[in-house]
């Protein structure tokens, strides 16, 4: 059994499990801690070391070697670019460098769609699929990631790809649907709107729409007008926690 340690790092929440990457299944309890008020980096970072200790003492992770983290921003050579819902010190921080000191361990750093979209490639919905896939996760915003062929393309931001003068998630997202009342006929045709450009300018071979509304995915999916396979995401919120440890594991 092959097995890492997989941290996904939220808003408000951050979960983490030792998962066996043979199987694509978690091998240990999914802990969870409230994301620090603030989101600052030094406090992110604490409430990391004692969910990895924890995980290490008193779940059996003494002897897993690799640990992934997965993180709400752009991620680029371990340094964190952006930030979303958490401090703006996160800017230019060399993320991989102070997880790694603070956790005495080696860790991999990760876009936390990236992550998802890569779980969902390797155990989920596009597991054995050919070709790009593209996964969006509709929720505050878009989330998305590319994996062409096994290979995952990182820091993908379709959701700031622009239609009508604004940034497509600002109209599309879930919250988007939730703030204005829309129904899922009327939401599912400003998604139509947004996948059809997303087929016009990268032709995908298969479409996971993951986040918290997939679970509601008999709802509207099947009215979503495009020609590329749709499908929802299968590991739910376990993705980010799952891909983080699988791209940990192949450094």
């Amino acid at each position: 059994m092959t097995r890492a340690i997989g941290i996904d790092i939220g808003g408000t929440g951050i979960k983490g499990a030792i998962v066996d990457l043979d199987a694509g299944e978690l091998v240990s309890e999914r802990i969870k801690h409230a994301t620090p008020e603030g989101g600052e980096p030094a406090d992110i970072i604490e409430t990391v070391r004692r969910l990895v200790d924890e995980l290490v003492t008193e779940h059996g992770g003494a002897d897993v070697a690799h640990t992934g983290v997965c993180f709400p921003a752009i991620v680029r050579n371990g340094r964190t670019m952006s930030a979303a819902n958490v401090s703006d010190e996160w800017i230019g921080l060399d993320a991989d460098a102070r997880f790694t000191e603070a956790l005495g361990r080696d860790i991999h750093f990760v876009n936390d769609a990236d992550a998802a979209g890569f779980a969902e490639a390797v155990y989920g919905a596009a597991r054995d699929r050919r070709g790009l896939v593209i996964m969006t996760t509709l929720g505050t915003g878009i989330g998305s990631a590319f994996i062409y062929e096994g290979v995952l393309i990182p820091n993908t931001e379709l959701g700031h790809l622009e239609l009508g003068g604004d940034d497509a998630e600002h109209w599309a997202a879930n919250s988007a649907r939730e703030r204005e009342g829309l129904s899922f006929e009327q939401w599912a045709e400003r998604l139509t709107r947004y996948y059809r450009h997303v087929e016009f300018l990268f032709s995908p071979d298969l479409l996971v729409i993951g986040g918290g509304v997939s679970k509601q995915h008999d709802e509207f999916m099947h009215l979503i007008d495009v020609s590329t396979p749709i499908v929802p995401a299968d590991l739910r919120n376990n993705a980010g926690i799952m891909g983080a440890a699988a791209l940990a594991s192949r450094g």
